[in-house]
């Protein structure tokens, strides 16, 4: 219990096949926690990985005593792998950033100091270069702007899950239910005075991007359900204004029967027929994705499983009342000691 006392600042990184970049991020971040005198340690999840990277975070462990490690049994994602360590993380400051060095260590001692000055969270704000490409600023610079008209929670253009939050905001942090995280819309709803600092994207030393087009498009409606019923609402103003566009065209049609004349336009009959069958299958889809959550939270499982711990000398962690999420060794002591 001492030696989690000691620790007073946690560094979180999640890994997804990032075998060849780990020993550079666990250097660079050493060398920038030189100028920092508080007590520190780095925790690594792999995130499922494929490739060697959990045995690249064991060798770390036995050459860097700051670095610990805890392998998830599959691949939970981005968000959730973030909340296993920052479950994880004993000090009272605790920073999340990504393993591919986009997200530069040498910011974490200004993040440090932004803390020590008495805000509880540190976000930061990501200053387009040229390596990032001009979709991904256009999609990310738009999908902010929906975000935050959908939800009404401020957000920038730029967020990322690089920052720092106080003890007490990730305590609350930790305390939110549901298998699908948003964690930049969390930090920002929670509300605690927070601070931006602003940085250049990095370049990754090995390996490609693990976010394809199509995580992009589920992470961005994972976050707009998490946060906001107007999806509901706009289903059904479309609803309504169908409704009304489908009455206007049978007044249209009683109209050329009474006039005696024949009903033309099947086409544009039938048209409109296939247009009230789109649009209703669009909104049912909008109540399925609530309704899919819904049913995700119910079932009340774990967000993430550790498999192995590399530098744990005690896996026995406080975790939030709900979801739960023990390590795989610690279910199977707790059923053969309530069967014992």
């Amino acid at each position: 219990m001492k030696q989690q006392q000691m620790v007073t600042v946690s560094i979180v990184a999640a890994c997804y096949n990032e075998a060849d970049n780990l020993p550079e991020f666990v250097r660079r971040v050493e060398a920038a926690m030189g100028e920092v005198p508080e007590a520190w340690e780095l925790i690594l999840v792999d995130d499922g990985s494929v490739d060697h990277s959990w045995e690249v975070m064991e060798q770390l462990r036995a050459d860097h005593p700051h670095v610990i490690g805890l392998r998830l049994s599959r691949n939970f994602s981005h968000q959730n792998a973030l909340i296993a360590g920052l479950a994880h993380a004993r000090g009272r400051a605790v920073v999340s950033l990504d393993s591919d060095l986009q997200h530069p260590p040498e910011l974490i001692p200004d993040m440090i100091k932004a803390w020590r000055e008495g805000w509880r969270v540190v976000t930061t704000c990501r200053q387009e270069g040229r390596e990032t490409s001009a979709f991904k600023r256009l999609t990310s610079r738009y999908f902010y702007k929906a975000f935050s008209f959908m939800t009404d929670i401020s957000m920038g253009s730029g967020a990322s899950d690089f920052r720092l939050l106080d003890r007490k905001a990730l305590t609350v942090l930790l305390r939110f239910a549901g298998t699908d995280r948003f964690l930049r819309g969390s930090v920002n709803w929670m509300g605690f005075p927070s601070t931006t600092l602003h940085y250049q994207v990095g370049e990754r030393s090995a390996g490609t991007s693990a976010y394809s087009l199509a995580r992009m498009v589920s992470f961005s409606v994972t976050a707009m359900t998490s946060f906001s019923m107007k999806p509901l609402r706009i289903g059904l103003w479309i609803a309504g204004l169908v409704g009304l566009l489908a009455i206007a065209e049978l007044f249209y049609v009683l109209y050329i029967a009474m006039s005696g004349a024949g009903v033309p336009g099947w086409a544009s009959v039938a048209g409109l027929i296939s247009f009230l069958f789109a649009m209703h299958f669009a909104v049912m889809g909008i109540f399925g994705l609530y309704i899919s959550r819904i049913y995700s939270v119910l079932q009340s499982r774990p967000v993430f499983i550790i498999d192995e711990y590399a530098g744990v000398a005690n896996p026995d962690y406080d975790m939030p009342p709900r979801p739960a999420a023990w390590p795989v060794h610690d279910r199977i002591e707790a059923a053969g000691a309530d069967h014992g």
